[in-house]
């Protein structure tokens, strides 16, 4: 039988990536370590006009470069370690934006593996899962850079990896300053524009 409304499902109950696959459902939603997790509603305006703003940014400077930029709805899978197969994950994520670099992890299905960098909007609904749930998620798979992304404030918090696969914070930069990375060297993005 297709489960084609939430009710139909057991919200207590771990799926894997092959569940997910067979879902037809309005509603968008996550899978944190088989759990699901509902998506907020739609975003507000300020929240789509940043991550807006931050993709063409980041994808006009990658214009000609090997790395790509996706812009949620983007299905991320973070396999666990030694799984046999795709269907076997149980983390399907759908970041705001997030950049890959290696087209190897890139297939008709989104992205298998950490991408390099993700963005996450932070929304009413949402903060908690992005500050602490995603956060272990994405420092677990490896993601090279986090960004979270804090509308009310007018503030970016970077996080990057380091060498024991831990997330560093760095200092928060303000609608005042221009935000740079290493991770892709020469890209700037003036903070005025992104919270106007």
């Amino acid at each position: 039988m297709a489960v084609t409304h939430l009710s139909q499902l057991d919200l207590e109950k771990a799926y894997s990536y092959a569940d997910y696959l067979t879902w037809q459902l309005q509603e968008r939603l996550e899978l944190l370590r088989g759990k699901i997790a509902l998506m907020s509603p739609a975003p507000n305006l300020y929240h789509q006009k940043i991550v807006g703003k931050l993709h063409i940014f980041v994808g006009q400077f990658l214009l000609h470069r090997s790395c790509q930029v996706f812009v949620a709805p983007f299905d991320v899978r973070l396999p666990r370690q030694q799984q046999d197969s795709d269907e076997e994950t149980f983390t399907v994520v759908q970041p705001d934006i997030c950049v890959v670099c290696d087209e190897g992890k890139l297939d008709e299905r989104g992205c298998k593996g950490a991408p390099d960098l993700v963005i996450e909007v932070l929304s009413p609904g949402n903060t908690r899962r992005e500050m602490r749930d995603k956060f272990t998620l994405y420092e677990e798979a490896g993601v090279r850079e986090y960004w979270l992304v804090d509308p009310a404030n007018r503030v970016i918090s970077r996080f990057l990896l380091d060498e024991t696969g831990t997330f560093i914070g760095k200092r928060p930069l303000t609608d005042q300053e221009i935000l740079e990375t290493e991770l892709l060297p020469g890209l700037q993005i003036e903070l005025a524009e992104v919270f106007a």
